[in-house]
This record gives structure tokens, C-alpha cells and sequence, in this order.
């Protein structure tokens, strides 16, 4: 499309990088068939074509209103419109670009400018999120039902020890995060069971706790870069020794995150290249297991465990759209020894979305019934992702267990 962009951004970086995107733009529809929020709402302004045109109109400097706040606030960031798009559009750069603009045209009320200050201080500080979990789960009975409902549930049973590697040539190190540790501390250490089963040690380094995304997409931005720093400097002397290989996220969103280190910080003369190499040896850990497929497979044989359970798995947004892994953890599943259930229209967000749950929680519900109404219509015995958000999302909407696919992996081969 033809764009004319104004004096304030159009000779700056980010102005000329979304020239680029807009003028990529075809605007011929097709992501509109698998936005999440225009199906829900049959708007074209929330959708991306729509999303596009505001922001095209913004940075050419026309008038922006709460109105174009709230269209750009309803996306999900899925980037369901990048699989879909025939022309390659960097949606989400675009969005970013567009909503930090936004954010300094559009003052938010006080309300909304509190709860976004309390999700920036609170949930990457796990000596904040821990006691509030923690209590809010004592108060949920006395809690109202919209606001339990955000509690976030118990981790189910207790967790299980890492494993004491010893002798493994191979290391890998692992995310801690921010709130998995807190909600489902077993998905790590289920990790570290299975690679101590393959040879290769698994370990989590202090001073790595949140990835950055949770504060980048509040806008947060600089905070953000300071929290990928602080995890770029707990990782580096393990590469710069050369005693890790590689690092194993097991939260689809933090991996997504992690791999755009080396965008996001390649403006930083000290962090750039550091950036750059960490972002290049980060993998999901249905990866890592698929590399390592032969070995996996004849371990569990050894194990003999039963099969047969019919499970049902989302694959994050983070996952399949921005990483670009698909098949992958259904491929490891069925391997296991799992029946993989049909989940329609597997594409779309469940509404989990970062913080979006909290910040657009009508939607963030549709989104959730709609998912789990797909996920059990073939009745699985368990509902899996590879999300911390998406689990507990999803959890908080489910009677039946929503659990990380690694843990059942685990179980196989622990002869569960």
C-alpha cells in the first residue's frame, strides 16, 4: 500500500521500518479469516487488515482516539495473521511500533495505568508473586467469582526432584522464569528427568528469571531490556567457557521472546552480540527431544509403560506462529504412546495472550470456552500445551488437568 508518513517518525528507525512493513501490505483480507478477535467480533477494525489502516493513519500523523486504543488493545499479538498472510507482513513489529506510539498520544485512565504498573513490578519479581499467589488462593472462597476466577490454581500434586546428573559431557541450561517456577514447578524438572535420561545434564542459573517479555508487551520497554540483560549476563560465562550447548525453554512464550534477543538488542553496543548467539542457541524443548528422537524412542520401549490415553494438545500461539514449530510436540506425544485427540480449528489463540486474560478478560473467556469446547469434544483424558499461560489460562476454565506435554513424556518413560 502507498504510505505517506509524517515528520516525527518517518526518518527514524522504527518510521522506516514500518514503511517497509506497510508497504508490504497488500491489504487483501486473508488474515481476517483467522483472527481470533474478528471472529469474535466481525469488526474490521479488530482485525489486522483493520489494525493496519490505524496505524498507517497514525503514523501519518492523523488524529488517534481512545477508540483506535481500544482496537489496537483487543489484539492478541497470536500472529495467527502472520501464518496466514500470502505477502510475508511483519504484523507484530508493526503493532509494536504502532501501539508505542500510541502510548505516548493516548493517555490511559489512572485505573488501567495501575493495573499495568502492578503487572510490570509484580509478576517478573518472584518475592512479589509468590505470598500473592499464595494468599489469593486462601481468599479465593471469599474472593467474587470474576476475580477468583484470575487466581491462578494450585500446581497439582507434589513435584518431583531433578535429577543428580552426573558424568553427562552434554549441559543444556533452562529458563527458570518468572511465575512457572511458582505454578508449575514440576515442568522443568521434568525436563531435567528426560535429558538426564538422554546424557545431558540440564540446569537452571540464578540471576535468570524473567525472559522480558511480560514487561515488552506493557511497554515497559526499557525495564524489559534491562530484564533480557540480566539474563544475558547469568548465561554468558557458561557460553563464553563453552560448557553449554545450548538453552531449553519449556514456555513457548518465553522461547519466542528469548529468540528475538538479537532484534531486540542489536542497537546495544555491549549486549548486541551477546544477544545475537544467545537467541541463536535457544530451543524449545520439543525440539530438543526431536533431535535426540532414536534415542527417546528406544528408551521408551525399555520402559514399557501403558499407552493408549486419548489426550488433547493446544499449541500456543508462541509456538506454532511466531516459532514456527508445528507437529513437532503431537509427533513426540504419539510416540509416547498417546492417541492425539482432533482439536478444530487448532490455529486460534485460547486467549491467554501474556496479560491479555486481565486486561481484555470478556474476550480472554470467550476465547478460553471456545478452545476447551474444541479441545473436549472428543473426550481426551487429559488437556496438554506447551505454554505456562496457556495452562493456567485454560485451567482456570477446565474441571479436567491442564498440564505440559513434557511431564507426560516423563511419565512414559518413568513407566507411569
Amino acid at each position: 500500500m502507498q504510505t505517506n508518513l509524517a515528520d516525527f517518525i518517518k526518518d527514524t528507525a522504527a518510521g522506516r521500518e514500518a514503511d517497509a512493513i506497510l508497504r508490504t501490505c497488500v491489504h487483501c483480507g486473508f488474515c481476517t479469516a483467522t483472527c481470533p478477535t474478528f471472529q469474535l467480533l466481525g469488526d474490521e477494525l479488530d482485525g489486522p487488515r483493520g489494525r493496519i489502516y490505524l496505524i498507517k493513519e497514525m503514523l501519518e500523523g492523523q488524529a488517534v482516539t481512545a477508540t483506535t486504543q481500544l482496537h489496537l488493545d483487543r489484539c492478541l499479538s497470536c500472529r495467527s495473521c502472520e501464518t496466514t498472510c500470502p505477502s510475508g507482513v511483519k504484523y507484530h513489529r508493526l503493532l509494536e511500533i504502532g501501539r508505542a506510539v500510541l502510548e505516548e498520544r493516548v493517555p490511559r485512565p489512572l485505573a488501567a495505568r495501575a493495573m499495568r504498573f502492578l503487572l510490570c513490578e509484580a509478576l517478573p519479581r518472584r518475592w512479589i508473586f509468590k505470598p500473592a499467589v499464595i494468599v489469593g488462593q486462601l481468599m479465593r472462597p471469599l474472593l467474587p467469582a470474576a476475580l477468583a476466577a484470575k487466581v491462578p490454581m494450585a500446581a497439582g500434586g507434589a513435584a518431583k526432584p531433578w535429577p543428580r546428573s552426573a558424568g553427562h559431557q552434554r549441559r543444556m541450561i533452562a529458563l527458570a522464569g518468572c511465575v512457572q517456577p511458582i505454578l508449575t514447578p514440576n515442568t522443568n524438572a521434568a525436563t531435567a528427568r528426560i535429558l538426564d535420561r538422554l546424557g545431558i545434564e540440564l540446569v537452571e542459573m540464578r540471576g535468570a528469571n524473567c525472559c522480558g517479555a511480560l514487561r515488552y508487551h506493557l511497554h515497559a520497554q526499557e525495564k524489559a531490556l534491562d530484564d533480557m540483560r540480566q539474563v544475558i549476563d547469568a548465561w554468558w560465562p557458561e557460553v563464553e567457557s563453552g560448557r553449554v550447548e545450548g538453552f531449553v525453554m519449556t514456555a513457548s512464550g518465553c522461547g519466542e521472546h528469548v529468540r528475538e534477543y538479537g532484534n531486540l538488542l542489536k542497537d546495544d553496543p555491549t549486549y548486541a552480540e551477546k544477544a545475537a548467539r544467545i537467541a541463536a542457541m535457544t530451543r524449545d524443548a520439543s525440539e530438543v527431544l526431536a533431535a535426540e528422537q532414536d534415542q527417546l524412542i528406544a528408551l521408551l520401549r525399555q520402559a514399557s509403560a501403558g499407552g493408549g490415553e486419548r489426550v488433547a494438545f493446544h499449541s500456543p500461539c508462541t509456538l506454532q506462529h511466531a516459532q514456527k514449530i508445528r507437529g513437532v510436540v503431537e509427533a513426540l506425544l504419539a510416540a509416547a504412546g498417546y492417541q492425539l485427540s482432533p482439536v478444530a480449528d487448532p490455529h486460534l489463540c485460547c486467549g491467554s495472550a501474556g496479560t491479555y486474560s486481565i486486561s481484555q478478560p470478556v474476550l480472554a473467556e470467550q476465547l478460553r470456552d471456545n478452545k476447551l469446547a474444541a479441545m473436549t469434544a472428543a473426550s481426551p483424558a487429559v488437556l496438554v500445551t506447551a505454554n505456562i499461560g496457556c495452562q493456567t489460562h485454560l485451567q482456570s476454565g477446565s474441571t479436567m488437568p491442564v498440564r505440559h506435554w513434557i511431564e507426560l513424556i516423563d511419565e512414559r518413560l518413568s513407566g507411569g
